[in-house]
């Protein structure tokens, strides 16, 4: 039995019935590499004999009674491989387009609370007999970094690896704790509350203090690049409140050429990756006549694995807030803008200190945040306020070498993160083996020209490169096409 954690727990409670708070990815595989040949009653072998290397896989969530207290995770007894690893089919021969369109059909369902919290859907008709590969997997169990880490239990490193030992697998424990432990638990958890409150609120009032010094800045210094603020962000047509419905768009672009213009311009991969997503919005809101004249904020995730000492959960994120300069005409004067304003994030960022979040994460109180949350999405509040931020922008760093499940070679991965209230885009990226994959979340009923966003992405790269002076691109999204 384990407990949740504050950050974790809190993505059960914001989830509401137009609200998804799962992850996911969308890959593609070439089968021809497949001892003996594909078969999807085979390809779901080789997932159930790995699962028990990762307890994530097998455990269900309890909750306390009265909700006294965050849930628990406990080995699921009745635990079935058939509900959870599914066959599903795109009219042949089924592109990108075809499979993006069924793994927003999947992202637009709620996961089951009652069974352990994800779903993986083996997808048959893609051309040149490629098969599609859909996981999802709900934000309590996993954030960017550790899902990443997933891909090292299921997926192999050459196409016929050593059978896997039943010595590595983890038994499951049956028991599931009675209502009375669960209480006691809880209430000696909320007996510790006052005196973590109290540091925390301490810890806290020094990091503002820090935070405002950084703002400020040495005496003729206040003009450095600083953080964007939350709701200091303009309306756009998709920061709206959201429906059920999910749409995927997925494209690629090349990180050689990423990394031609980081080397070209003095900046980094990720403050490239951000100018792109800039080029990529200015273009469809110029098309859109909705180009505001000030910046775009974008909430940008950010790992604090290694600078946490006594890691909690499945979570261990932060958030910075960052200026995208969309209503800059050069490309080049927003990449240095968007490099100088990260500077300044991370430097607040670090100065909030990188578990100021799952700490107060942890006094998130189950009835009163989950009604919230509800309330919230119910009456459309996201429609009345400012936005807290246009989109959510992820960039997690994948394998540099191929990947193979059940000897199918993985040829791409397009990870999803979780469209937000008000949000109505989220937009991750991941690398694999010199390819930038990109993955757009949205809801349909918020921003329906979505593909037209996704089109911009490898446009407004050639742009970078042809401002950087750098020759044309060497990778174009059609080269990730089935």
């Amino acid at each position: 039995m384990e407990r949740l954690s504050g950050l974790d727990a809190s993505f059960l409670y914001l989830e509401t019935p137009t609200l998804h708070m799962h992850v996911a990815m969308t890959m593609v595989l070439d089968p021809s590499t497949v001892p003996g040949g594909y078969s999807f009653e085979r390809m779901k072998k080789t997932i159930a004999d790995r699962i028990p290397r990762a307890p994530v896989f097998r455990r269900r969530l309890v909750e306390v009674p009265f909700r006294l207290d965050h849930p628990v995770w406990v080995d699921d007894p009745e635990f079935d491989i058939d509900y959870h690893v599914r066959l599903a089919a795109v009219p042949r021969p089924g592109g990108l387009r075809q499979l993006a369109d069924l793994a927003g059909d999947i992202a637009g369902h709620q996961l089951d609370r009652s069974k352990p919290l994800w779903e993986m859907w083996i997808v048959e008709g893609l051309a040149d007999e490629r098969i599609g590969f859909v996981a999802k997997m709900h934000h309590s169990t996993v954030d960017g970094v550790s899902g990443a880490e997933l891909l090292s239990v299921l997926f192999d490193l050459e196409p016929e690896p050593e059978p896997v030992s039943s010595e590595t697998n983890q038994p499951l424990d049956p028991r599931i704790p009675s209502g009375l432990e669960l209480m006691s638990q809880a209430a000696v958890a909320r007996s510790m509350r006052p005196i973590e409150m109290t540091r925390d609120v301490i810890r806290t009032g020094h990091r503002v203090l820090n935070v405002r010094r950084v703002r400020t800045g040495p005496p003729g210094k206040s003009s450095r690049a600083k953080a964007a603020l939350p709701l200091s962000a303009p309306r756009t047509s998709f920061n709206a409140a959201l429906t059920r419905l999910r749409r995927v768009t997925l494209t690629a672009i090349g990180l050689d050429d990423v990394k031609r213009i980081k080397n070209a311009t003095g900046t980094t991969v990720n403050d490239v990756v951000l100018a792109v997503c800039t080029g990529a919005l200015r273009s469809f809101l110029l098309d859109g006549d909705e180009l505001p004249d000030k910046p775009l904020v974008a909430v940008v995730p950010v790992s604090v694995r290694p600078a946490v000492d006594s890691p909690k959960g499945s979570n261990q994120v932060s958030s910075m807030f960052v200026q995208l300069p969309a209503h800059l005409h050069d490309p080049l004067e927003r990449l240095m803008a968007i490099h100088e304003g990260t500077k300044g994030a991370k430097e607040e960022h670090n100065a909030l200190g990188a578990d100021m979040l799952l700490n107060w994460a942890e006094y998130a109180t189950p009835t009163v945040f989950a009604n919230a949350a509800r309330l919230y999405t119910s009456m459309r509040l996201a429609d009345r306020h400012r936005p807290i931020a246009n989109l959510v922008i992820s960039n997690v760093p994948g394998p540099d070498f191929p990947l193979y499940l059940g000897g199918a070679e993985l040829k791409a991965g397009f990870p999803l993160g979780p469209a937000m209230d008000g949000m109505g885009v989220n937009i991750t990226v991941m690398s694999y083996r010199g390819v930038l994959y990109w993955g757009l979340l949205s809801c349909p009923e918020t921003i329906p020209r979505v593909w037209d966003l996704t089109t911009a992405i490898p446009r407004a790269l050639d742009e970078l490169l042809e401002a950087a002076g750098e020759d044309a691109a060497t990778y174009h999204a059609v080269d990730v096409a089935p």
